[in-house]
């Protein structure tokens, strides 16, 4: 028996390895469907001959490692997403003129490929112009020096490498076999990309390119729609697109294309120095719902996953690391609640509209009240019968309304919809979350069991783990470093010398200082300054090596004293880009570094015109060119023992090595200690760090969904750090002595550094007894054939933990009148004693659970005649368990 059992267990974990390989590495060959067309009409796409209502989630693949596109994929299906969006990023692909990339988090095909074993289609926008936060908009530096050139308009060498890399990318997945018509995913392209906000700045050859990248996509035979998105003049075979915070009112430029919002901005990007953005779940939904309900079709979340700016991709100017967005799921992966789940019921309740929604050719109009209104959608079902489906929307921004709707009375509160997947009964409002709400929980991280390295050497002080005592340090130079250097009469633009192969660039010249200037400055009291008329992103100001003064800024003045000894002396500048220009026209020309005039004021003989002098230039650190932040490389360099008494110091390479926090949680690298620069772990790039704090005002103390949204509503985070923590894919880790490499511009404290890891260890569910049924009871067989009320129907709490946790404790729980909000819950005047061992026998030890919201679930009424209320807060913990529960 005991080997029989043992047998069993061995074949069973190899049937699990073959199921996560099967997961991991899908089939390379081979179809994920059985092949179909795509077309359109006014109405909707056209899938395989049958109207599609679609939700679409945005995840740019580079922004993730291939590791987490699987879990990716999955979580947007969960959350109700048909379709899976991305932008095609040429720069990653095609680096270097001729030589193409499409491996790693560039390797597209395999991205494609898995998205195609999800079952879900692909919405693959290749522009090849993405704007996207991303550095220089998604192009490739060297295409500005290209003689003659010009970006987005009817430029023949643009056009030409346009059009090389466009037909590249369509044959890619052409020979992959990845559209629709071969079985693939790919069901619609995009071409160009916000080009009608730019387009007037090109007068008539910007129309013309709008005809001629029309023209070419076509004519490419991908054998699926091309779309144009926020362009107004689109070419009549190429479908115009809405993006923006609302999209319920566009309409397309013909009325035989559908409606399609190829950008839902459910967030916004962040800027070194700004505030958090957060757009309420209760305003996403409104917006989303109101699109559908005015006749949309195609919706697309930008971002559903926003990711990382690993490297130098981040755009800007001034572009943080993190590219969270504030999406469904956070910059790691995990689930951000309520949103994703107040979301994922909005999917379901559309879902069971559809079929509504695609039988009738327009919707009905009916007006409720001066700001009430709905839509009804009626028409011939596909199995036979009549099916409608109504949207009652409540566009009052402060007031609750109730309205009468086919002999029934309804109460919207304000600034939401309502949606009758039967037009009768509710099953979803926009406004009245009944999803769980998740604390994302940042701690310290526990070490692998059985690690062994005797390099992690762990402080604790004020309750918090620090990476390491043991550091390195290494002086980079200050200045004209190496023999790849040139000298030049006159200043040179930045990125015409650094073709950004980084983000540093060494400008040095002698400067002469007389005996009578001297005592002409002492005289006057007064110290000669350079200054400059325009300059971007950041200007360091050496003299003889001294730091004088720094300026930071987009296209600003520069005016920094400095202070010379007599004789000669060494001026150094060092310009340094903090993103590319990622938006607007003419990108080729914004370039970087110096504007206009520079000179040196404050002589006794008058300014210096600094243009004429000779100028010595070095691209890039030392430590960059020797990759001394790789593992192969690190150990060439002559590092030194970092004392830990060590006063910070500009211009530093730090290192040290650190184990593998136990677990499965996203890893972070807190490096709030820290000041400026960049940072790699084991020779992948993390990103840019800097430690700037934001403005004190401007975030609100509560955020109203109500009323239109817009960037700077409902920030948080003001007078703290930007960013601190920084992801670590658990894919670029080794189990221990993972090498950690900064390069420090203005000082800061490696001793401080902490490597933690975040989950969302908090969860609270908040539901009254008189909110909607679960929108899973429409689809069961009781409701569909007649033998079940949806109103009999008690609502729930469902509380679910991310994979690989367990619910390990109920902290509260409460069915009656509790009191306060997640974190914070107490009990009310009313109170169902047996509340907390119902809802701990229901939830303890799996990874979810539902709770009825009923007196039958509690087994009695606390209080008669009262709306009850059951809030939970319950906290998840790692499993130890492969096979845990959920319910």
């Amino acid at each position: 028996m005991a080997e029989s059992i043992r047998i069993i267990s061995l074949q069973w974990q190899i049937l699990s390895l073959i199921i996560a390989l099967l997961v991991y590495f899908p089939i390379v060959s081979g179809s994920f469907f059985k092949p179909f067309n795509v077309s359109y009409d006014h109405r909707a796409l056209i899938i395989a001959d049958k109207r599609r209502m679609l939700v679409s989630a945005g995840i740019h693949y580079p922004r993730a490692t291939p590791e987490m596109w699987s879990d990716l994929i999955e979580k947007s299906k969960e959350g109700g997403a048909d379709v899976i969006q991305t932008y095609v990023f040429w720069s990653g692909h095609e680096p270097v003129k001729g030589q193409y990339n499409f491996e790693g988090r560039y390797d597209l095909v395999k991205f494609v490929k898995l998205i195609g074993s999800s079952g879900l289609y692909l919405h693959l926008r290749i522009g090849p112009y993405v704007c996207a936060e991303w550095n220089f908009g998604g192009f490739p530096v060297w295409l500005r020096d290209i003689p003659g050139i010009q970006f987005r308009t009817d430029n023949e060498p643009f056009k030409k490498e346009m059009q090389k890399f466009v037909t590249k990318i369509v044959d890619l997945m052409r020979d992959a076999k990845l559209f629709c018509w071969q079985g693939g995913p790919i069901i619609m392209l995009q071409i160009e990309n916000e080009y009608g906000d730019v387009e007037k700045s090109y007068g008539q050859k910007g129309k013309d390119y709008v005809k001629w990248a029309a023209s070419m996509a076509l004519g490419l035979g991908a054998g699926v729609p091309w779309v144009m998105c926020k362009q107004t003049d689109a070419p009549e075979n190429i479908i115009d697109a809405c993006n923006g915070y609302y999209c319920d009112g566009f309409k397309p430029n013909s009325q035989m294309k559908p409606i399609l919002w190829t950008e839902d901005w459910d967030g916004w990007y962040t800027k070194w120095g700004g505030s958090l953005p957060h757009r309420p779940a209760e305003d996403l939904a409104f917006a989303v719902a109101r699109f559908y309900q005015r006749g949309g079709s195609f919706q697309n979340y930008y971002m559903y996953f926003g990711g990382t700016n690993f490297g130098r991709t981040s755009g800007g100017p001034f572009y943080i690391t993190s590219y969270d967005y504030d999406a469904p799921l956070d910059e790691y992966g995990l689930r951000s609640e309520p949103k994703w789940g107040h979301l994922k019921d909005l999917h379901a309740a559309i879902k069971l509209c559809e079929p509504a929604l695609v039988a009738a050719d327009a919707p009905q109009y009916r007006k409720l009240g001066s700001n009430q209104e709905a839509h009804i959608y009626r028409g011939d079902g596909e199995t036979g019968g009549k099916v409608c489906a109504a949207f009652l929307a409540n566009i009052d921004e402060h007031k609750s309304a109730h309205v009468k709707f086919n002999g029934q009375s309804y109460t919207l509160p304000p600034w939401s919809v309502s949606i009758l997947p039967d037009c009768r009964h509710v099953a979803f409002n926009t406004a009245k979350v009944g999803a769980q709400t998740s604390v994302k929980t940042v701690e310290s991280a526990r070490p692998s069991l059985g690690s062994k390295s005797i390099l992690q050497k762990v402080v604790r002080q004020d309750n918090v783990s620090y990476i390491s005592k043991s550091w390195m340090a290494l002086k980079e130079p200050i200045g004209i470093w190496g023999e790849n250097n040139f000298t030049f009469q006159g200043l040179l633009e930045h990125l015409n010398v650094t073709k950004d192969r980084s983000d540093y660039l060494w400008h040095k010249t002698r400067i002469t200082v007389s005996e009578d200037d001297i005592s002409f400055w002492k005289k006057n009291g007064a110290n000669p300054t350079v200054s400059i008329d325009s300059m971007r992103d950041v200007l360091r100001v050496f003299v003889n090596k001294q730091l004088s003064g720094s300026v930071v800024g987009h296209w600003v003045k520069a005016v920094q004293p400095v202070r010379f000894m007599q004789g000669n002396n060494d001026l150094l500048l060092l310009t340094q880009t903090v993103g590319l220009q990622n938006y607007g026209a003419f990108l080729e020309k914004d370039g970087a570094g110096f504007r206009g005039k520079a000179k040196l004021t404050g002589f006794k003989n008058g300014d210096m015109d600094l243009a004429k002098s000779s100028w010595t230039y070095q691209v890039g650190l030392k430590g960059e060119a020797e990759k001394i932040y790789t593992v192969e490389h690190n150990e060439k360099a002559e590092w030194s023992t970092l004392e830990t008494d060590a006063s910070p110091s500009i211009f530093m390479w730090y290192k040290t090595y650190f184990d593998t926090p136990a677990g499965t949680d996203p890893v972070v690298l807190d490096l709030e200690s820290m000041g400026k620069g960049q940072a790699w772990v084991n020779g992948h790039h993390i990103g840019r760090y800097w430690n700037i704090i934001s403005q004190k005002d401007g975030c609100e103390r509560t955020c109203d969904y109500r009323g239109a949204y817009y960037s700077d509503k409902c920030t948080t985070n003001c007078g703290k750090p930007t960013q601190t923590r920084y992801h670590v894919p658990r894919s670029w880790l080794k189990p221990s002595s993972n090498l950690l490499v900064l390069f420090e511009e203005t000082g800061g404290n490696p001793f401080n550094i902490s490597v933690k890891t975040v989950t969302a260890g908090i969860l609270c569910g908040q539901v009254l007894e008189s909110h909607y049924p679960p929108l899973r009871k429409w689809s069961t067989p009781d409701y569909i054939n007649g033998t079940m009320s949806i109103n009999s129907v008690a609502p729930e709490v469902y509380l679910h933990c991310e994979d690989g946790h367990v619910i390990s404790s109920i902290e509260f729980a409460s069915y009656g009148t509790p009191r306060g909000s997640c974190d914070r819950f107490s009990i009310g005047k009313c109170h169902a004693s047996n509340s907390l061992s119902i809802v701990s026998e229901a939830c303890k030890g799996r990874t979810s659970c539902f709770i009825e919201v009923s007196n039958t679930a509690f087994r009695s009424d606390p209080c008669s005649g009262t709306l009850k209320t059951l809030a939970v807060m319950a906290r998840c913990s790692p499993s130890q368990n492969t096979s845990d529960l959920s319910f």
